[in-house]
């Protein structure tokens, strides 16, 4: 559920850096120590600790710009948590490619350039920052777009009180099982609705891994309905396939998205911890922080962004909340609005329109034209 987009300043190196940095994950396994360079991509390897490698992909930029030195790195982190950058992020949101290996006009490998490693700023997608907040904003949103009628409110209201008692008594696990019989209470009383966008409805939970042992229920339907979704046959299928052969430096024993669900059942009791706070000391260390959320989403509706945006200790926030939002287009010969932004100093939100959850993926034009304002190439 959380997707980070850090920026990075640029500075001039005696070759091209990429733009794209994605960053899959933990893996065990051999390490090769060079990186595997062909045509404007480079992967490898990183050792972190003992026995543990995260794989990385840089993607070069396709249309570099004469002033390298003043042009962004964008590092795409995925959520889930136990998503894959490098798999979901790259081929279904924002790589060069799409999971049918065809060119993506919205790509975010396309129009910037290079690099120098000066922390700029921070983008938090469709984020689980507030965890409380979301669950408590679920009944409300749902009620208002007519996918719960007064006594699915009032059902969805009950437990997502109940998350909130958890919380404040620090009950984190507790909060998390209870987080998981809100889900399964909105999907009894909206027929399904899908967590990532309220315009469709869940599709049939995939069977269990055999090989996997369950003990708590509870996580086995959280991790089907929040992992699963991001490994898709197809994609795990190319993953595992072609861009396996292609990359040629994956270990034997270890296949894409085969830890995803050992991740996610590990993060149990850090789940509903809320980090507002993280946020509020990049504000006031002066770092650039963007948040943006698609209309649609569910899981981290717009109402509950908004709600512990509201609860920051930062100094500049009445400033920001007396500034009027305004309209953005992804072509500006169309009035058809497609997002709308608020900015002031270093706090920017944008309100997504027409996108749930993974908005590259539903609203490719005007998250990239996001990234360029955020990048300030536009």
């Amino acid at each position: 559920m959380l997707r980070l987009v850090f920026v990075m300043e640029l500075a001039p190196r005696s070759s091209p850096v990429p733009l794209l940095l994605l960053l899959l994950g933990l893996s065990t396994g051999a390490v090769i120590n060079w990186p595997t360079e062909e045509g404007k991509e480079v992967w490898d390897y990183v050792t972190v600790r003992k026995d543990a490698h995260m794989f990385w992909w840089l993607y070069y930029a396709t249309s570099p710009s004469k002033n390298f030195s003043e042009l962004p790195l964008v590092m795409w982190l995925q959520g889930g948590p136990g998503g894959s950058s490098t798999g979901f992020g790259n081929f279904e949101e924002i790589g060069p490619l799409d999971v049918d290996l065809k060119p993506r006009r919205t790509s975010w490998a396309i129009q910037q350039g290079t690099i120098q490693c000066n922390f700029a700023g921070v983008a938090l997608g469709d984020s689980w920052i507030s965890p409380v907040d979301s669950v408590l904003s679920w009944g409300p949103y749902l009620y208002s777009v007519s996918l719960l009628d007064d006594q699915g409110l009032t059902e969805v209201s009950q437990v997502a009180e109940q998350v909130l008692d958890a919380v404040n008594k620090g009950l984190y696990k507790e909060a998390t099982e209870l987080w998981g019989k809100a889900e399964m209470v909105i999907e009894q009383n909206t027929d399904g609705v899908n967590f990532y966008n309220i315009l469709t409805k869940n599709t049939p939970m995939s069977a269990i891994d055999s090989s996997l042992e369950f003990t708590q229920s509870h996580l086995v339907r959280l991790s089907q309905r929040h992992v699963r979704h991001l490994q898709p046959d197809t994609l795990s299928l190319l993953m595992n396939g072609p861009i396996r052969k292609k990359l040629k430096i994956i270990p034997e024993d270890c296949s894409w998205g085969g830890q995803a669900t050992e991740v996610f059942l590990n993060m149990e009791k850090d789940f509903m911890k809320p980090v507002i706070s993280v946020v509020e000391e990049l504000l006031e260390a002066g770092v650039n922080v963007t948040v943006y959320n698609g209309q649609l989403d569910l899981i981290v509706d717009t109402m509950g962004q908004e709600s512990w945006l509201r609860k920051l200790k930062w100094t500049e926030l009445p400033k920001f909340s007396q500034l009027r939002w305004k309209p953005l287009y992804c072509d500006p010969e169309s009035s058809e609005t497609s997002a709308f932004v608020k900015s002031y100093k270093n706090l920017s939100f944008y309100w997504i329109l027409r996108a749930g959850h993974m908005v590259p993926s539903d609203q490719g034009d005007m998250a990239l034209k996001m990234m360029r304002l955020v990048t300030q190439q536009e």
